[in-house]
């Protein structure tokens, strides 16, 4: 819900509903889930909020933020009250937090792949994201 379009890598593919030969086989078809690497969107929300997703900042105080500081002591006075301004407003889902934090995505193909390998898509989020966890955590099962 960020509109942030990234170029990532496809990890794995995870889940498919048409059939589990398709995942056996990581065959890339239109709406199928698969995982993809975290960095760059970790990288874009670094540099448009000032938060960094890989630790957690908030529940673990100290150390941590003594070094943020010293960070920001090289931005200009404004860049850091745009910084606040945006992180105050800022709220993202636990469910993604917790991804963020493994360093790999789900995400689900909305275009169909051909040849050349190159497939667009969406991050999983909200509904949808408890939805397919859900329905991995059964496979895992079986």
């Amino acid at each position: 819900s960020e509109n942030c379009a990234k170029k990532v890598r496809l990890l794995d593919v995870v889940y498919n509903s048409t059939s589990n030969e398709l995942v056996r086989t990581k065959t890339l078809t239109k709406n199928t889930i698969v995982q993809i690497d975290a960095q760059p969107f970790k990288q874009w929300y670094l540099k448009k909020y000032g938060v960094d997703l890989s630790k957690k900042a908030k529940r673990a105080g100290g150390k941590k933020e003594e070094v943020a500081e010293e960070v920001e002591e090289k931005k200009s006075r404004h860049v850091i009250f745009k910084l606040k301004a945006r992180e105050a407003k800022q709220k993202l889902d636990p469910a993604v937090e917790e991804q963020f934090q493994s360093g790999r995505l789900l995400a689900s193909i909305a275009s169909r792949p051909g040849q050349s390998g190159r497939c667009d898509g969406y991050v999983l989020e909200g509904e949808e994201l408890t939805f397919y966890k859900k329905k991995l955590e059964k496979k895992k099962k079986a």
